[in-house]
């Protein structure tokens, strides 16, 4: 990966407020083609909000999110359209269908965006689902499936329509040590093969080390630090050191109000 190459996604000044509180402060990243950024940080820091803004379900109050040399912060839902056939979506739970079969689920982007013959799109989803080590899996239901096989089929729709850039929702949560090493390795291995653009959004340290090429950290809808995963790691910010290391005590608080609560007391009962 060259971050000196195309950033394929810009983001200038991003804003985002809920009820009169920030949840994004001004975020500024370039995202390069190629490479594996991963965006970590605490719970409620922002992480998932950012990503809903990448993907486009989301629109800024204020700030500019380019992908593709559009603006799509202010891109028609038309618009909208063409710019998420280029690009896939892994989720937290793997959003399957349960009504559809493995291979309807891996099939339906096709189905839905593409003009093909159904004898093509069985040797697509057969292609797809090899990919992740699924193939012949096709006549299953989801709730046949383990955890880790139902993010493996989530990948493998992720990826059906060949996009540019994946992007994925704490891809290895509720798995176990073997099941996050195995989807921390197709992420890997797709990112390579396929020659996409992959940005993760996790907590899990081991992860994070393991995928990244760069990483993101944020804080209270900021961006606290970006490096390599040798800069973060070595990084001096008692932030990130916490984060690391899982320390209860430090500058993280699980507190997440900031007036005073007596105040906040007499207020409620005055």
């Amino acid at each position: 990966m060259n971050t000196a190459g195309e950033a394929v996604i810009r983001v200038k000044d991003l804003v985002k407020n809920y009820g009169g509180r920030r949840i994004l402060d001004g975020i500024s990243l370039d995202i390069y083609e190629g490479e594996t950024l991963v965006v970590m940080g605490g719970s409620g820091c922002g992480k998932s909000t950012f990503l809903r803004h990448l993907i486009g379900s989301l629109r800024p109050d204020s700030g500019e999110v380019w992908m593709f040399g559009k603006n799509i912060a202010e891109a028609s839902e038309e618009a909208m359209e063409g710019i998420r056939k280029k690009f896939g979506m892994l989720f937290q739970s793997g959003a399957l269908f349960d009504s559809m079969t493995v291979g309807e689920n891996v099939a339906l982007p096709l189905r839905e965006h593409a003009k093909l013959d159904e004898s093509i799109v069985r040797i697509i989803v057969k292609m797809k689902l090899e990919l992740v080590g699924l193939r012949g899996f096709e006549n299953l239901m989801p709730s046949q499936l383990s955890g880790g096989m139902k993010k493996r089929v989530g990948l493998a729709r992720a990826i059906v329509m060949d996009p540019k850039i994946v992007f994925y929702d704490e891809p290895t949560a509720g798995l176990d040590p073997v099941m996050t090493g195995v989807v921390d390795k197709l992420t890997m291995d797709l990112t390579k093969k396929l020659q996409i653009t992959s940005v993760v959004v996790t907590h899990d340290m081991n992860s994070v080390f393991r995928i990244a090429d760069r990483i993101v950290m944020l804080h209270q809808g900021r961006i606290v630090e970006i490096g390599t995963p040798a800069q973060i790691r070595n990084s001096k910010n008692p932030l990130i050191q916490q984060f690391i290391t899982g320390e209860a005590e430090g500058p993280i608080s699980f507190v997440q109000t900031s007036d005073n609560y007596l105040d906040h007391l007499t207020t409620e009962t005055a």
